[in-house]
């Protein structure tokens, strides 16, 4: 007995495209078969797939909900939190979003986690987990913490190598500190997920700019530049290197000088990977002089032509694996108080065009295999990200996460069309094709551009790397 037949789509399995039914019983996938095969089967429902694209649901490894932000006048502004960012993903596709759990230096891993767990759980609409993200200066106690998280099923520990702005002080975590963090992970098995820009360079870059009366937010690709990617990178992966064990994940990679970091690391073996964002790679610095520009920016900045170029060389030769967001759901008035380089927003919402736009951007105009898109928007997200084959993957045993593609649905994307802000960086951008159906675990949540889904159904996901993933570069 299956409660749900998919039949008739060009379905996306870890062994390529084929045409075929999906079964599904429960929460789970119980059969891949040769279309028709299935048609004597008993199920509650049949969906018509036929002239549509069936894939693992969307994963999005980075994203911050329920973030605090700050206006220039100091006051502290919270994004939408896992309830409507999670509808939001479940409209565009998406199925599982990984996000941050705060561990302040002043107190415990754990209260970090359970005060996270506090906002997520019995709220979050879609499937979730977190990222631990240290603060400056973490003391011995905390560090030691970090090996029995990682066991318990939080093996991903975020680091900045920068405060980004010139007013924060707790963001960076100095090389000491972060040696030492990269031994544990080493002997854990965790994952160092890096937010790597030169702090030097960073704050010069600002009181220099600053200084000469180029303050306005326009002048950010100068601050969060090519050079302080080039330097951060290769400092991170060369002390990684020194810790054999030690893998990496590069976050939200904008200029070719990182690109090239990583790339060359793979070569000697080493276990690095790369995210870029759509943003970074389909918009540049120059857009941050259309109206309201703030909206495409995020930290780092936005870069040239020829760094996005490099950007989309890396998707192609793996050097980049993921395509994510660094989503933070604000108003547009909240996201264009800031005008200068020195009190901007960071991040935008995205995730629910994400699908679509990356789609187009690959499929379509690049001429990206199907699989090798789901792999950059699911699967190797999945995969690092220590979720497969529970995610990422339309395969017997998998989590029944589905996503139905239209690729005959055609038009541009607009703000009034979305459900996560009242604005969106991808205001007029074309699409070939969006998601008419998500299902999460069995259920289905989006029909048809209804939301059949609640706030709480989302499941907070435990994981563990795998073991072949720390040992060399994979993917």
């Amino acid at each position: 007995m299956l409660d749900i037949i998919i039949r008739g789509g060009d379905v996306v399995t870890p062994q390529g495209l084929a045409k075929a039914d999906v079964g599904i019983s429960g929460e789970t996938i119980a059969a891949i078969a040769a279309p028709c095969v299935l048609d004597g089967a008993t199920a509650t429902r049949m969906i018509d797939a036929t002239g549509r694209i069936v894939m693992p649901g969307g994963i999005d490894p980075h994203v911050h909900m329920h973030h605090p932000f700050s206006t220039p006048e100091g006051e502290t502004l919270y994004t939408r939190g896992p309830d409507h960012v999670g509808m939001s993903a479940l409209y565009g596709g998406t199925t599982t979003l990984i996000d941050f759990a705060y561990v302040s230096s002043a107190a415990t891993v754990r209260a970090g986690i359970e005060a996270r767990d506090a906002q997520f759980v019995g709220t979050a609409s879609c499937d979730f987990a977190y990222h631990l993200m240290l603060q400056s200066e973490p003391p011995e106690s905390i560090i030691a913490e970090l090996g029995e998280a990682i066991q318990a099923g939080y093996p991903t520990v975020k680091i900045f190598t920068t405060n980004i702005l010139p007013q924060r002080k707790d963001r960076m975590i100095d090389l000491g500190d972060m040696w030492e963090i990269f031994k544990v992970l080493a002997k854990e098995g965790g994952l160092g997920v890096i937010h790597a820009e030169d702090n030097d360079l960073v704050m010069h870059m600002y009181a220099k700019l600053i200084r000469e009366g180029r303050a306005g937010f326009e002048n950010m690709a100068e601050v969060h530049s090519q050079l302080s990617e080039d330097i951060s990178f290769r400092r991170v992966i060369r002390l990684a290197e020194s810790v054999p064990g030690c893998a990496l994940y590069m976050m939200h990679v904008s200029a070719a000088t990182g690109v090239a970091a990583i790339r060359e690391a793979r070569a000697k073996g080493l276990p690095i990977y790369g995210e870029s964002l759509h943003q970074y790679m389909l918009y540049t610095a120059d857009d941050y002089k259309r109206p309201n520009g703030q909206i495409y920016h995020t930290y780092p900045s936005l870069k040239t032509k020829a760094d996005q170029q490099a950007l989309w060389d890396g998707a192609a030769d793996g050097s980049i694996n993921c395509v994510a967001t660094d989503d933070l759901c604000c108003t547009l008035r909240e996201k264009t108080l800031g005008r200068r380089i020195d009190d901007t927003t960071g991040g935008n919402s995205g995730i629910e065009p994400r699908l679509a736009v990356m789609y187009t951007e690959m499929v379509v105009k690049r001429g990206y295999s199907l699989p090798r898109y789901v792999d950059l928007v699911s699967t190797h997200a999945a995969k690092i990200m220590g979720l497969y084959p529970r995610k990422g993957a339309i395969a017997i045993g998998s989590d029944a996460d589905i996503t139905i593609l239209d690729p005959t649905r055609r038009g541009r994307i607009t703000a009034a069309d979305l459900h996560q802000t009242d604005y969106t960086p991808w205001e007029g951008h074309e699409i070939h094709a969006w998601p008419v159906l998500t299902m999460l675990r069995g259920v289905v949540k989006v029909e048809d551009g209804r939301y059949i889904g609640k706030a709480g159904d989302g499941q907070f996901l435990k994981r563990r790397i795998p073991g072949e993933f720390i040992a060399g570069p994979m993917l």
